[in-house]
């Protein structure tokens, strides 16, 4: 429940927002589809800071495999090093 309250809450903000930047409701596709982008690369904001804040690098390889199957829907094609790792796994 606590989560379609905190849905509907953002939901009113965007509704205010929209107001006040005079954007009619429902916004034009164009600009939804951004939006809605926008909200997917930014889900991604906050595990990238807490690596750094850990002291990791954000490389490539991280953004490949943690973050553009996120954003994108899509899943990553595994690294040869973690087919090798289920090829183990599975032997075992």
């Amino acid at each position: 429940m606590k989560l379609y309250v905190i849905s509907l809450a953002v939901g009113l903000l965007v509704g205010i927002i929209y107001a006040v930047l005079q954007v009619r409701s429902p916004a034009p596709p164009a600009i939804a589809l951004i939006g809605l982008l926008g909200m997917l690369i930014g889900e991604q904001i906050v595990p990238g800071v807490k690596r750094l804040m850990a002291g990791e690098a954000i490389t490539v390889s991280w953004l490949r495999s943690e973050c553009v199957p996120k954003i994108s829907g899509v899943e990553a094609k595994p690294t040869l090093a973690k087919a090798a790792a289920k090829l183990d796994d599975d032997a075992a």
